[in-house]
């Protein structure tokens, strides 16, 4: 699959969509994960805060006193993340044993009473510790004493959940991410089978199977097909009316020529044989120009329309030999007619009929006493014309059936026979090919393009 392929396109911006789309949604996940947890600790910091301001109290020497500490553990562990701080106006400094030889380095603000403060601090081993803050004012004898309470704890463990939450959630996003993927290839092949399928259409549109685009299609793809189907039947009128034109231009050609014929006649009879027959030499030059063109309006013209036509095969040979061996030059040869089975051709009859005469004429022209046709029903729609007459060298078939080339300019007299049989044929994809025969003389094969009967006859 190329880079020019749509679905190609489509399923890669999918899928890039999707990995910017899942990225962010991991990163903001995380954040949300990790603010989550934040909160948390700080929930939990606001239950020992109120613990620790509980059990704040002062002696009889006027001291701070904390008389029941909160009840985690941690607090007596050293550096074990999790701290609690007790201070007044006059640098009397209580702390956690968990904080060891350390004190908590509070922002310089004054909180209200009852006012709950949260700060981000360095604090031991340069960690990130969450305070949570309270002003908290003491009747000591006729003094207040103002007392600022803290707790803290390191936000190192929001960073570990954090990561571990994103590594989990990377896999479920990767798995996610493989999911939509296959999901967006899917809606991406059921979105594009509308086009395939008029892919096909125009396929029989062109082969002849049918004449418009099926119009039972999504709505987004209707309008196309309806212009492809206007453009279809007006390419149709169009050729209907070159055809009707050129057959008119033939036909019109007709009486000229025959009066041209009168006048070779004519010629004749008073003896001037050789304008007579230069005359008559471009009157028969036209004539075939005429009928060939005649041939391939009408073949085109039938081929558009093919879908369905086959012609019985063994009939029209029949007939074709019976007339062909009443004319003086056939009247010597032996024809045979070497078909097995019934075989069909999927070629108008007159089409056919134009396309056997040429090949069954040109090989009775040149053939010394026998003629052969064959088919075969089961091994393919391949047809054989055979002769035992002198042939035509390599080189010059290969001249024969370039591309634009005519037997007629061979000088031979071998006429326009090929040509229209050529025309015939391109107008179905069918190719004649040209070989040796088993009877000594030439064999022309006509087949459909690229069937393995055509194959076998140019090998």
């Amino acid at each position: 699959m190329s880079w020019g392929s749509l679905r190609l396109r489509l399923v890669a911006g999918g899928v890039v969509a999707i990995l910017v789309a899942l990225t962010i949604a991991g990163a903001g996940l995380t954040l949300l994960f990790e603010r989550h947890v934040t909160r948390t600790i700080g929930s939990d910091l606001d239950i020992y805060l109120k613990q620790l301001v509980a059990g704040i109290d002062v002696d009889a020497q006027g001291k701070l006193v904390v008389g029941r500490p909160p009840a985690d553990p941690r607090f007596a562990d050293p550096l074990s993340g999790l701290y609690w701080q007790v201070s007044d106006d006059g640098g009397q400094v209580l702390r956690s044993r968990s904080l060891w030889d350390t004190a908590l380095d509070l922002p310089q603000d004054e909180p209200s009473p009852r006012e709950l403060h949260r700060h981000v601090i360095p604090g031991p081993a340069n960690a990130r510790l969450l305070v949570s803050e309270r002003r908290v004012v003491l009747t000591v004898g006729d003094r207040r004493v103002p007392v600022r309470v803290a707790v803290a704890a390191d936000l190192a463990r929001v960073s570990v959940a954090a990561s571990q939450f994103a590594r989990d959630l990377a896999l479920a996003l990767g798995l996610l991410g493989l999911v939509l993927a296959a999901a967006t290839s899917i809606q991406v092949g059921l979105g594009l089978r509308p086009l395939d399928a008029l892919r096909r259409g125009v396929a029989d549109v062109r082969s002849g199977q049918r004449k418009h685009l099926p119009v039972d299609v999504p709505a987004e793809v209707k309008p196309l097909v309806e212009e492809v189907n206007n453009l279809i039947d007006a390419q149709e009128g169009e050729i209907e009316r070159s055809r009707s034109r050129a057959a008119d231009l033939a036909h019109g050609l007709k009486t000229p020529l025959a009066a041209l014929a009168a006048d070779v006649a004519l010629l004749r009879q008073r003896g001037e044989q050789d304008v007579a027959k230069a005359i008559e030499a471009v009157a028969d030059a036209m004539s075939r120009h005429v009928d060939r063109e005649l041939a391939r309006a009408r073949a085109r013209g039938t081929a558009r329309q093919r879908g369905g036509i086959s012609t019985p095969l063994r009939p029209l040979v029949e007939s074709l030999i019976l007339t062909l061996a009443r004319t003086p030059a056939a009247q010597r040869l032996e024809f045979k007619a070497c078909i097995t089975g019934e075989p069909s051709v999927p070629l108008d009859r007159t089409d056919l009929a134009e396309v056997l005469g040429n090949l069954l004429e040109n090989a009775a022209r040149h053939a010394k006493s026998q003629v052969r046709i064959g088919a075969d029903a089961i091994a393919g729609p391949a047809i054989t014309v055979e002769d035992d007459g002198p042939g035509i060298a390599a080189a010059e078939r290969s001249r024969v059936l370039e591309r634009g080339a005519r037997l007629d300019e061979r000088g031979e007299g071998a006429g326009l026979g090929l040509a229209i049989v050529q025309d015939v044929l391109s107008a179905y994809g069918w190719l004649l090919v040209l070989t040796d025969s088993e009877l000594g003389g030439l064999k022309a094969v006509i087949a459909p393009e690229g069937s393995r009967d055509r194959t076998a006859a140019a090998g």
